[in-house]
């Protein structure tokens, strides 16, 4: 994951950004309730820890030599076309399972489309089209296939990556959270467990303030980006003390070189206390 540094909105920026959560695409009412995606989410497993991720999964023998390593779960770029390492030659189900197996937790990541006004250059060819719920629902249930492919089951959290964009764009943000819930519906009607991964910038912003908004379809939880800082999971400033918990991921540093077990890795910390998947 790549974050671009980002400055606080303007109060302007904010009022913007409201208006376009309360608009009528953004509070019909289409599927699941608070209620229910809070009985969703104590279905899933939970954990609590160390985890890191990186673009490429790592070797077998990388992950065994890592459980000298602080870390207890591991982040997967398992399935979308916006990933920046599609090719992923060591990821498959034996690699889920036996990973499972060595004690590991697994965190997927799904890096579908991008926001109209993504920052980063390299994610602007990815970015969603003119029809953003017909595209949430369809890359919804591609996350959904990918899962049951590498043996993560029902009852799994799957984590939606979109890297950062301008939240004051209204038009753009609206188009962002209309795929966003789109995807959410269709992964929790196939009985998984939809995350969202984003800058707390913008995205994890932008959920924050539509959940304010009494906005329907948000994600059941949150990973959030906020590097050079230590793990906060509940002290961060995008989002509410009260809200998502033990639904919360903090990615707190990105392109770390670290050693354990005779394998170096750069990799992304994170703290997590959150769902993870549930491996059959």
């Amino acid at each position: 994951m790549r974050r671009l540094k980002l400055t606080l909105a303007t109060c302007a920026t904010t009022l913007l950004t409201l208006a376009t959560l309360l608009a009528p695409s953004a509070v019909a009412d289409e599927g699941q309730d608070k209620g229910q995606a809070e009985q969703t989410a104590v279905a899933a497993t939970p954990f609590k820890g160390a985890a890191f991720d990186l673009c490429n999964t790592p070797s077998l023998a990388a992950m065994r030599a890592w459980r000298s390593s602080p870390y207890r779960a591991v982040g997967i770029y398992y399935a979308g076309r916006g990933r920046h390492c599609p090719v992923q030659r060591n990821l498959n189900k034996s690699w889920v399972t036996q990973v499972h197996r060595m004690g590991w937790q697994v965190l997927p990541v799904f890096v579908g489309s991008q926001s109209p006004c993504v920052y980063a250059q390299n994610k602007k060819g990815v970015r969603i089209g003119s029809k953003p719920a017909k595209q949430g629902r369809s890359e919804g249930g591609q996350a959904v296939q990918a899962a049951r492919a590498l043996g993560i089951v029902a009852g799994s959290a799957l984590y939606l990556d979109l890297e950062a964009y301008n939240v004051g764009n209204a038009s753009c943000a609206r188009t962002t959270l209309d795929f966003v819930r789109a995807w959410n519906r269709e992964v929790r009607g196939r009985g998984y467990l939809p995350g969202f991964y984003s800058s707390a910038s913008s995205g994890v912003r932008q959920m924050e303030q539509a959940r304010l908004a009494g906005v329907k379809d948000l994600p059941a939880a949150i990973w959030f980006a906020r590097w050079h800082t230590g793990p906060e999971l509940y002290q961060e400033p995008s989002l509410g003390k009260n809200a998502w918990q033990h639904l919360r991921i903090h990615q707190y540093a990105g392109d770390a070189a670290e050693s354990h077990g005779g394998y170096r890795l750069v990799v992304d910390r994170n703290q997590v206390d959150a769902p993870v998947a549930r491996i059959g």
